[in-house]
């Protein structure tokens, strides 16, 4: 673990050098500076100490005056750069801090477009979004404030221990013991605490997950009445955060005044060994070869507060710096995921409605959207395959549906023939083409998916639409809508196409935003259609006022259409009844109503509801 916190710690340093390659280093001779000028005073006290006891009567007080200003204008002029110094380099750790902060989030999100679709449907969305939070700000204390103050404190603590041993090794013998009493205190204390410090920032972050849940299912919360079932789990999560952050920073808490009584007791203990080596006259060992005086006692005395001081204030940002790797440590581990490996060579490219291969050797072919599902078994784990030996053929224009019931397969089809997941074994051809020859993204350039859980973005309806083809026309933009169907009711709207939509989506119906995505992929005028659920929240009469703008839509191109609303799938040159990973009929419409098998049953039920 100490390893680990020292390599995170080394990984942080290279990280802010990296953004700050000159920046960095001036910032480090700023705190160097500053804190061994804080050093000084003790040795212009042992100075003005020594004159006071060496001063002849005989001599002018003109002449030690002059002396004693002297010394005095110099600290001055010593604390007056300093004072500047130190506002300088406070100034640029603030721009430092805050551009390595940016450098990591801008990295975290680079590497979060990189990542494959698995790592999103197996990490908590809330935990997630407190790297963003919690742990980058954990980050930002611990770059800020606490490594350099145990910087300046350690610098102190060296230049003030060199001065001691100057004046006198029995002195700093003394202080030594007291620093090895503290010592043991700060292992003691924080062996504790740096294990509870890494389990707030988990808890922090399976709260703030938990509350994300909530928030965005208040509506179901409400329906259900569930609200007294989500307060316990919510104090199941908030009770161990509330445990793991009270028993750290109770043992960091302590920490501070158990120090500051030893520095107490400590300085105590110096005066009287002081005065006893004055009074036995004790021979000082020392590099200054002076006797043990007041002179040297005085200024040891302020000395050993400084030492003091600072090994508490490098105990006490320790806390703050462990829990700062705690959190790091976790963006670290967002950043250092492993990409999708894309080792496709295939490119596509579109000239208005036509898309073409170009092959290595740069020769164009187009693409006619021939799809071949080949004994492709797959499993999002090891333990369930949830697609057995399945065998499609999408031949260029038809229109496949999927159907049966939830669980069964159907949109795990869908995505892997978008490459959101591979098959574990068999393959996938477009043309011939196996789909891991190509690049992903020129793969899904071919392909318009709607989504039955439908995703609209903070900013203007038009700005959503647009999102399939960013340089798409305002005409091409109201074509689109017009197809789908949502041009009337944007019409409606006081901006119109310029209307906001909120980051949540509650200012729209669910009916409007699936048309709305609809007409996002009627805009990007794919090759390869994927509707998942595609009508699931329109109603009835929706439902057939776009069903014949999606016929239209998907003439000529090939269509994967998976629904739950068998009646929107009746003219579809072939329906592939899937269960339980399996296909276990396929046939048109009518053929499968003949064969009075589980095809007839699932449309025979719905229409019996429909009925009633």
């Amino acid at each position: 673990m100490k390893n680990n916190k020292k390599s995170t710690l080394l990984r942080v340093l290279k990280e802010i050098f990296a953004a700050y390659p000159v920046l960095f280093p001036l910032v480090l001779v700023g705190i160097v500076f500053t804190a061994g000028v804080s050093s000084i005073p003790s040795l212009f006290i042992q100075r003005i100490v020594s004159l006071l006891e060496a001063r002849d009567p005989s001599v002018s007080w003109s002449v030690f005056s002059k002396q004693m200003m002297g010394l005095i204008l110099i600290l001055i002029a010593v604390d007056i750069l300093s004072l500047v110094l130190t506002a300088v380099y406070n100034l640029a750790m603030a721009t430092l801090t805050q551009g390595t902060l940016y450098q990591m989030r801008k990295k975290m999100f680079v590497k979060m477009q990189s990542l494959p679709l698995k790592y999103f449907d197996t990490e908590g969305h809330g935990d997630i979004m407190s790297y963003y939070t919690n742990d980058v700000d954990a980050l930002r204390q611990m770059i800020s404030q606490s490594l350099p103050n145990v910087l300046a404190s350690l610098v102190v603590v060296i230049t003030v221990f060199g001065i001691m041993l100057y004046f006198s090794f029995w002195m700093t013998l003394t202080v030594l013991l007291g620093v090895v009493a503290m010592y043991y205190v700060t292992k003691y204390v924080g062996k504790h605490s740096r294990k509870y410090f890494i389990e707030q920032q988990k808890s922090l972050g399976k709260t703030e997950g938990y509350l994300e849940e909530m928030i965005y299912g208040q509506k179901v919360v409400k329906v259900f009445n569930y609200e007294d079932e989500s307060m316990k789990k919510f104090n199941e999560v908030n009770d161990k955060l509330f445990d793991d952050s009270q028993k750290a920073n109770s043992y960091a808490n302590i920490l501070g005044p158990i120090l500051n009584n030893i520095g107490n007791i400590l300085y105590v203990v110096v005066a009287i060994v002081g005065g006893l080596l004055i009074y036995f006259n004790v021979y000082n060992l020392s590099f200054s070869g002076m006797a043990i005086s007041i002179s040297i006692v005085v200024p040891f005395l302020n000395m050993t507060k400084q030492f003091s001081g600072n090994i508490n204030q490098v105990s006490m940002q320790l806390n703050s710096i462990i829990m700062g790797l705690a959190g790091v440590e976790r963006v670290f581990a967002l950043i250092d995921q492993e990409p999708e490996v894309d080792e496709g060579k295939v490119e596509i490219e579109k000239e208005k409605d036509k898309y073409e291969f170009i092959k290595e050797n740069g020769e164009k072919v187009e693409v006619l959207g021939n799809i071949d599902i080949k004994n492709i078994v797959f499993g999002y784990n090891e333990e369930k395959t949830v697609l057995k030996n399945i065998n499609i053929t999408a031949k260029q224009g038809e229109k496949i549906a999927l159907v049966g019931a939830t669980g069964s397969g159907k949109t795990t089809i869908a995505n892997l023939i978008n490459r959101f997941y591979d098959v574990n074994s068999g393959e996938i051809l477009v043309d011939g083409h196996n789909i891991k020859d190509f690049k992903r993204g020129e793969l899904r350039k071919m392909f318009g998916m709607v989504l039955q859980d439908t995703w609209l973005f903070g900013g203007t309806i038009k700005e959503n639409i647009k999102y399939s083809k960013p340089d798409a026309t305002d005409s091409e933009v109201i074509e689109a809508a017009k197809a789908a169907h949502i041009h009337h009711y944007i019409k409606t709207l006081s901006k119109g196409y310029d209307a906001k939509i909120n980051e949540e989506s509650t200012n729209i119906s669910a009916g409007q935003k699936q048309l709305l995505t609809i007409a996002r992929v009627i805009l990007a005028n794919p090759k390869i259609l994927i509707l998942d659920e595609a009508t699931s929240s329109i109603d009835t009469r929706t439902e057939q006022q776009i069903q014949s703008a999606m016929d239209n839509l998907m003439k000529g191109r090939t269509s994967f259409i998976i629904a739950h609303r068998l009646s929107t799938i009746k003219n579809a040159d072939l329906i592939l009844v899937m269960n339980h990973g399996d296909i276990v009929e396929q046939g048109t419409h009518e053929e499968l109503l003949a064969k009075n098998g589980f095809y007839s049953e699932l449309y025979n039920s719905q229409f019996e509801e429909c009925e009633e």
